[in-house]
């Protein structure tokens, strides 16, 4: 009597492992590619690396902010700090070298590069267009946003333009869920002396396009809600409520405070 459920337990084993025994693919994708290396012509460890003079100013700075002893404290504004500078990602040697300059092994620096979707490991766009992909977002438009944008640009998420002026990815929440849908532009184009990070809100598949075509031209459009009818976070229309000033608690003169 056992051996049938014997046989029926180890056929059931290989159907769960199978799925790991599947050939190596010829390519990664954009979540592997978070959480190891492989070297490339332009990412390795023989490429030097090094903040450029103005940096350097702005590391001592931040380090600054820190005592002596916890210079470690200070691997996330570092790595954006080099991130800004080459161009909105991370080689491996600009990592070494904030290993380097907070004293600490290479693995520590490595192990936050990998864990924070704000450091990207692979070369993105002038302009990064980040499509917030949370829940509201999402139940506001967010995959027709995206949509949108790869088909205009004619790139997959997290795939460059030819030119190099665009890429493509998803972010989770970024705290505007009252303007939702939103997108974010990274821009790159100037390197750390010019970054900007930039939130566009109340966004349409027409109007993210539009977005794109004006930065492509070298313009900046505003930021901010993209609906006319809306100021900032406030309803479509102006206010319905709180139109003037609140009345005082009955129970205390505040004047007397």
């Amino acid at each position: 009597m056992l051996a049938p459920i014997a046989r029926l337990a180890g056929k059931r084993l290989l159907e769960i492992r199978q799925p790991f025994r599947q050939p190596p693919q010829t390519h990664r994708s954009f979540s592997t590619a978070l959480n190891y290396h492989l070297d490339s012509p332009d990412n390795n460890l023989n490429i030097p690396w090094e903040f450029s003079n103005a940096n350097k100013e702005r590391v001592k700075e931040i380090l600054s902010y820190y005592p002596s002893n916890y210079k470690q404290s200070a691997v996330i504004p570092l790595l954006d700090l080099a991130q800004q500078q080459h161009g909105g990602w991370l080689p491996v040697s600009a990592m070494n070298a904030v290993a380097k300059v907070i004293e600490v092994a290479p693995i520590r620096v490595y192990e936050v590069a990998t864990f924070y979707s704000m450091f990207n490991r692979t070369k993105v766009g002038k302009y990064h267009l980040l499509v917030c992909g949370t829940t509201p977002c999402m139940i506001r438009g967010s995959r027709e946003i995206e949509d949108a944008l790869l088909k205009h640009l004619g790139v997959k998420r997290n795939e460059v333009t030819k030119d190099g002026m665009f890429s493509v990815g998803e972010m989770e929440c970024m705290g505007c869920c009252v303007n939702a849908p939103m997108i974010t532009v990274a821009d790159y184009s100037n390197g750390s002396e010019g970054y900007r990070y930039d939130y566009y809100e109340d966004v349409t598949p027409k109007r993210v396009v539009e977005i794109v075509e004006m930065l492509r031209k070298g313009e900046k459009p505003p930021p901010g809600t993209q609906n006319p009818g809306r100021t900032k976070s406030g309803p479509e229309g102006g206010n319905t409520t709180l139109s003037s000033d609140p009345k005082p608690p009955p129970c205390r003169d505040l004047d007397a405070c």
